[in-house]
C-alpha cells in the first residue's frame, strides 16, 4: 500500500473571539503535543494519572482528527473499563475527570508567566473536545496566526449536554510526509516497545489480587507531633479501598500492630494472610503534602505501583479516593461504576476540620471516646454538614453506653441521632449504617432494621471488621451462633491480629455455649501478646459456663469492681453456695443503679441465679425501662436458664422484640 497523502494546509480566516482553529500544520500539531508532555509533566498533573490519561486522551483524538469520537460513553469505555452501554446518569467518572482536567489546565496556565507559553490547552464546559490557542509567540507574528488545520477542538455551545460535543470536521494534515521507511521504522519500534512491555509484564507480572494490608505510613517529617496524622490518613485510606467489593483489605488495629516492624513484607503479609501490601510515608510541611505510595506483590516483593502524590493541605484530604481508584484500576477490571464513583467521594476540605476529624479517630482508637468527641463537636462546628464527623461521633457514643461509661437512654439515643444525621448527609457512609444498626438494637429493639442497617454497611464496605464484628453480635444475640460464627470468621480473616476481634470470638463462642473453643481464643490471645482488656471477666463467664465456678470467681475478682463484673461475679456465687457474699454485691450494685442508671441486668443476674425469680423479673422490667444494654443478650445468656420456663420470660423476649 501506498503513503497516505494529506491535502495541504488551508489559509483562512479564524473564527472571531472563539479561539477556534480551523486547521493545524503538521509543526503546529507537534507543538501542541510537545506542550501537552510539559503539561502533564508539571507537578499539577503528575499525582494525578488518570486524569493524565483523560487529557492525553482526549488531546491525542482531537489531533488525529477523531473529535466525533468523543463523548462520555466511549471514554468511559476506552479510557475506565466500561461497557459502552453503561449508564452514564449513575456513573460520574467521566465527568469527574474531564472538571478535575478542566481545574488544573486552568490552575497550570493561571501559575505561568505571561508569554511564556504560545501555546494553551482549554476544555470548554460541557464538551470533551479540547480546545487550542495559539499566540503570535508560536511563529514570531504580531498578530494571532491565520487558521490553521482543524484541530477538532469545540465552541461551548450554550445548554450543550456534556456527551455531546460539537462536530467537527476532519483534520487536515501537512502533505509534506515523511518517507515511507521512517513509518516503518517507527512501527518496528513501537513493536518492539510492545514486546517489550508485554515481556516485562510476563516476567514481573502480578495475579490478579485479592486481599491487601495498608502499612501505617511513615512521618517524614521528623516531628512525632505529626504522627496522629500519619496513622489518620492510613485508616482513611482502609476504609477508602474498603469499599473495593472484589477486595479484602485487612483493618487498622492488625496493619498498626505492624509499625515499626522490622519484619520482612513477605512475612507481614503471611501473618495477615494477604498476597500485597502497600507502604509508603507522608510529609506535612507548611500548607503541603507529599504523600508517596507503593504496592507491592507479596509473593515476589516487587513493586507492581508506585506514584508520589502532591497536594496542597486543603486539597490533602481527597488524595485517597484518588490513589484508592488508581490502585483498583491496578489490581482488578471488576470495579462496579457505583463503587468507583464513591472511590471519588470527597471529604473534608477543610485542613483544621481535618486534624480535628483526626484527632477524635485517634482517640477513638484508644478508647477515649470522652475526649474524641470534644475534637468531633469542635470539627462539627466549622463543618456541619461532615457525614464522616457525625458517623464517628455516634461510634464514640454507641462505646461509651455498651461499656456503661454513660447512661444507657442517654448514650443509644446520641449515637442513633449522630447516625441517621450521617446517613442523611452521605447514605453511602458504611460507618454510618453500622452505628445506625446497633441503635436500632440496642435502643429500638428494631430487630429488622439493625438486620437491614447491618447488611447496608456492609454493602458499602465490605472488608469493614467493624461492621462484621457488629453483625456477628446481632446474630448471636437474635438466636443465631451458626450465623454469628460465619461472620465473626470474616471479621478475623480482615482482623487477624487485634484485641477487638479475639475479644468478640471469644464472646461469640461463649453466647454460643461453644466453652472450649472460646479458652482457645484467648490463649491463642495470650500467645500473641495480645491483652484482651476484660481478659479475667472473660475467662470467669467461660468457667462459670462450665459449671467451674470456683476458677470462675477467682478470675472475676481480678476483673475490677465495675457493674458488669460484680454481677457476673455474685451470680457465681450464688451458683458456688455464697449466699451471703451475692446479696452484698447487690447493695453495691443498687448504688450504682441509682447514681448512675447502670447495674439493673446485673443484679437481675444474681437473683437468677439465688432461684428468687420474683426479684430477677423485677429488676429485669427496671433494666427494660432504661434500656439496659444486658436485655439484648436475654435469649442466649447462660446466667438466665433458670428464669426461661417462666412465662414472663416470654413476655420479657416478646417486649425487647425477640420473641
Amino acid at each position: 500500500m501506498g503513503e497516505r497523502a494529506f491535502p495541504k494546509p488551508m489559509s483562512l480566516t479564524p473564527v472571531p473571539d472563539s479561539g477556534l482553529p480551523s486547521l493545524l500544520t503538521h509543526e503546529q500539531i507537534e507543538a501542541v503535543r510537545l506542550h501537552l508532555d510539559q503539561v502533564l509533566a508539571s507537578s499539577i498533573f503528575s499525582s494525578s494519572k488518570r486524569t493524565q490519561e483523560f487529557l492525553r486522551l482526549i488531546v491525542g483524538y482531537a489531533l488525529d482528527g477523531r473529535s466525533d469520537d468523543l463523548h462520555e460513553r466511549m471514554i468511559g469505555a476506552k479510557l475506565f473499563g466500561r461497557p459502552i452501554g453503561y449508564d452514564t446518569g449513575s456513573d460520574s467518572v467521566v465527568r469527574v475527570r474531564a472538571s478535575d482536567a478542566r481545574k488544573k489546565l486552568a490552575l497550570y496556565y493561571s501559575q505561568l508567566t505571561p508569554g511564556s507559553t504560545a501555546i494553551r490547552i482549554e476544555l470548554p464546559s460541557g464538551s470533551y473536545v479540547p480546545l487550542f490557542r495559539f499566540t503570535a509567540a508560536e511563529t514570531g507574528q504580531k498578530q494571532p496566526l491565520e487558521a490553521p488545520s482543524h484541530t477538532g477542538a469545540a465552541v461551548e455551545v450554550p445548554g450543550m449536554a456534556d456527551h455531546q460535543p460539537l462536530p467537527a470536521a476532519p483534520l487536515a494534515r501537512s502533505a509534506a510526509h515523511k518517507p515511507l521507511f521512517f513509518s516503518l521504522a517507527v512501527c518496528i519500534v513501537l513493536l518492539a516497545s510492545l514486546a517489550g512491555y508485554l515481556g516485562w509484564r510476563h516476567f514481573y507480572g502480578h495475579s490478579e489480587i485479592a486481599s491487601l494490608a495498608v502499612l501505617p505510613l511513615d512521618n517524614l517529617s521528623g516531628s512525632p507531633a505529626q504522627d496522629f496524622f500519619a496513622d489518620g490518613i492510613t485508616e482513611e485510606l482502609i476504609n477508602t479501598l474498603g469499599q473495593i467489593p472484589t477486595l479484602r483489605v485487612t483493618s487498622l488495629t492488625s496493619s498498626m500492630s505492624y509499625k515499626g516492624s522490622k519484619k520482612k513484607l513477605p512475612e507481614i503479609a503471611h501473618e495477615l494472610g494477604v498476597n500485597a501490601v502497600i507502604e509508603g510515608g507522608i510529609l506535612k510541611e507548611g500548607s503541603h503534602v507529599r504523600i508517596s505510595i507503593q504496592l507491592i506483590d507479596a509473593n515476589t516483593d516487587r513493586p507492581i505501583w508506585a506514584r508520589t502524590y502532591t497536594r496542597e493541605l486543603a486539597e490533602g484530604v481527597d488524595w485517597q479516593g484518588e490513589v484508592a481508584e488508581d490502585i483498583a484500576e491496578e489490581i482488578s477490571s471488576k470495579n462496579l461504576p457505583q463503587q468507583q464513583a464513591r472511590l471519588l467521594h470527597k471529604t473534608n476540605s477543610n485542613p483544621e476540620v481535618h486534624e480535628l476529624y483526626l484527632h477524635g479517630i485517634l482517640m477513638r482508637d484508644s478508647n477515649l471516646c470522652a475526649q474524641a468527641n470534644d475534637f468531633f463537636q469542635q470539627a462539627l462546628a466549622k463543618a456541619p454538614d461532615s457525614s464522616e464527623i457525625y458517623s464517628a461521633m455516634a461510634s464514640c457514643y454507641g462505646m461509651m453506653a455498651e461499656s456503661g461509661h454513660m447512661p444507657y437512654l442517654d448514650g443509644y439515643t446520641r449515637q442513633r441521632t449522630a447516625a441517621q444525621h450521617a446517613i442523611n448527609l452521605a447514605d453511602t457512609n458504611s460507618e454510618a449504617h453500622a452505628e445506625r444498626g446497633n441503635s436500632a438494637m440496642t435502643l429500638d429493639w428494631n430487630w429488622n432494621l439493625a438486620d437491614a442497617e447491618f447488611k447496608r454497611a456492609l454493602a458499602l464496605n465490605p472488608s469493614s471488621s467493624t461492621s462484621h464484628e457488629k453483625y456477628a453480635f446481632y446474630l448471636v444475640r437474635s438466636g443465631r451462633p451458626q450465623e454469628a460464627q460465619a461472620e465473626i470468621e470474616q471479621s478475623v480473616a480482615l482482623d487477624p491480629v487485634s484485641v477487638s476481634t479475639f475479644h468478640t470470638e471469644a464472646f461469640i463462642d461463649y453466647f454460643s455455649r461453644r466453652y472450649d473453643k472460646a479458652l482457645t481464643v484467648l490463649d491463642t490471645a495470650r500467645k500473641f501478646n495480645i491483652n484482651i482488656a476484660d481478659w479475667y471477666f472473660l475467662r470467669g463467664d467461660i468457667y462459670a459456663g462450665q459449671g467451674d465456678y470456683a476458677h470462675a470467681i477467682d478470675a472475676f475478682l481480678k476483673a475490677g469492681d465495675g457493674p458488669f463484673p460484680l454481677g457476673h461475679l455474685g451470680n457465681a456465687y450464688a451458683n458456688h453456695g455464697q449466699q451471703a457474699e451475692a446479696r452484698k454485691l447487690i447493695d453495691r450494685l443498687a448504688q450504682s443503679v441509682h447514681s448512675s442508671g447502670i447495674g439493673s441486668y446485673e443484679i437481675a443476674l444474681i437473683y437468677s441465679g439465688l432461684g428468687d425469680r420474683d426479684q430477677a423479673f423485677a429488676w429485669l422490667d427496671n433494666a427494660a425501662r432504661v434500656h439496659d444494654v444486658g436485655l439484648v443478650y436475654l435469649k442466649v445468656d447462660p446466667c438466665l436458664d433458670p428464669l426461661r420456663t417462666d412465662p414472663r420470660f416470654a413476655q420479657l423476649l416478646h417486649r425487647v422484640g425477640l420473641a
